[in-house]
């Protein structure tokens, strides 16, 4: 179909939420993406982090057509081997006790808000449900995850929130332990903030939470929604930094392109959430967990976590090496990967994404002045070379037109 009819239909009958670039996309292979005109783009953004294992993987693709011709959905009133199977798999990589799928990372963090507070209101009773989290952060859409989100950009129109949330600042232990009163019950982090910047905690700051939240029962709650599943070169960010948290949340790049969200409790939180007290209609649907098992598959084999730590470095590394005055900071972990554009850069970093989208670069950005890459896990040294050509050639022509002015 071709992009001017698609665009007429979408603006005829589908909600003005979104601030779409001028692209429909028709198809995709590996770490390439093709319009309906079938010009090719090189992606960096992999779906904003789902499509961790590239677009239309072999495996993947064999995976889901398999499961969606015997069994696509019983709904939880009954069990389902690539439920079970995944649980398992997930627990073994984490050292969990036990998982709740549901369908989106809020939908998974929705769930640990509501796993934290009951956790606390059986053992301490009722007046105990402070839920401390980051400026910077971001955690859904979802009433009480976007009070969680601590960026007041995202709170506007949407009052009143959820009470019993706090935030405090990033990398600030002193305000982190002035923020632990008797009435909190757990903290929720990101590893590397995505949304709000791209921007990773220190480690001796987790470190310090970590030990804060056992001290005090307090429960820590990692969300790797997007950090998680292979994308920070380790299979969950917190591994990384070696604490062990109390509840981990996931999505984006566990289903490969499908939509899933996981809840994984240690061994005190796994009896938390009793019969009756949370579900999900489709939580841990059969082609949705099928897809995330196959995904499991390619990023689990031996050497592959080693080589997204690899190519993360290597992206970082020639970026920095470019020495452009546009360009403040390069940072992140793994293939998540932030790249700080100078406050004298002429250009908004959405017009820049959009730029690149028109050179047949994909890109995102992240807050107000990062240009944020999460190309997929599987993406090639070549492409790697290619998608960093088109850039460099851009920015330097963004550091020629700030030199003119």
């Amino acid at each position: 179909m071709d992009l001017q009819v698609i665009k007429q239909l979408d603006e005829q009958h589908c909600m003005q939420n979104y601030g779409r670039f001028n692209v429909a996309f028709d198809y995709g292979k590996g770490s390439l993406l093709y319009n309906t005109d079938g010009k090719e783009y090189i992606d960096f953004a992999s779906g904003i982090g789902v499509n961790s294992v590239g677009h239309s993987h072999p495996h993947w693709v064999e995976a889901v057509s398999r499961q969606a011709g015997r069994l696509a959905h019983v709904s939880n009133l009954f069990y389902a081997e690539p439920y079970a199977v995944l649980a398992s798999r997930l627990a073994g990589l984490t050292g969990m006790k036990a998982v709740f799928f549901a369908n989106s990372g809020a939908e998974a963090n929705e769930a640990a808000i509501k796993l934290a507070r009951k956790y606390s209101s059986d053992k301490y009773g009722e007046g105990r449900s402070v839920i401390i989290t980051l400026r910077q952060s971001f955690h859904g859409r979802t009433l009480a995850t976007l009070t969680a989100t601590g960026q007041a950009d995202y709170h506007k129109h949407f009052g009143p929130f959820v009470e019993g949330f706090r935030y405090v600042d990033a990398n600030d232990p002193e305000a982190l332990k002035q923020a632990i009163t008797p009435e909190v019950c757990a903290i929720m982090v990101e590893g590397v903030q995505g949304e709000g910047g791209v921007i990773p905690l220190e480690k001796e700051y987790v470190d310090e939470l970590a030990a804060l939240a056992a001290e005090r029962d307090v429960l820590l709650i990692f969300d790797e929604v997007q950090t998680g599943n292979g994308r920070t070169g380790y299979m969950y960010c917190y591994q990384e930094f070696g604490v062990k948290p109390d509840l981990v949340t996931t999505a984006k790049g566990l289903g490969g392109g499908l939509p899933i969200g996981a809840l994984m409790a240690n061994d005190k939180c796994s009896g938390v959430l009793t019969q009756g007290t949370h579900g999900s209609t489709y939580g841990g649907n059969p082609v949705a967990c099928a897809a995330a098992n196959a995904v499991l598959d390619i990023i689990t084999a031996e050497g592959f976590l080693e080589q997204v730590r690899k190519k993360g470095e290597k992206i970082r590394r020639e970026v920095a090496g470019w020495d452009l005055p546009v360009i403040k900071e390069v940072r992140g972990k793994g293939l998540m990967i932030g790249i700080q554009i100078a406050e004298d850069r002429g250009k908004k970093v959405k017009e820049m994404a959009a730029d690149l989208l028109e050179q047949g670069l994909v890109v995102l950005t992240a807050g107000s002045d990062v240009l944020r890459l999460l190309p997929p896990l599987t993406i090639t040294d070549a492409e790697i070379d290619s998608g960093l050509a088109i850039m460099h050639s851009y920015l330097q022509k963004i550091k020629r037109k700030i030199k003119r002015d």
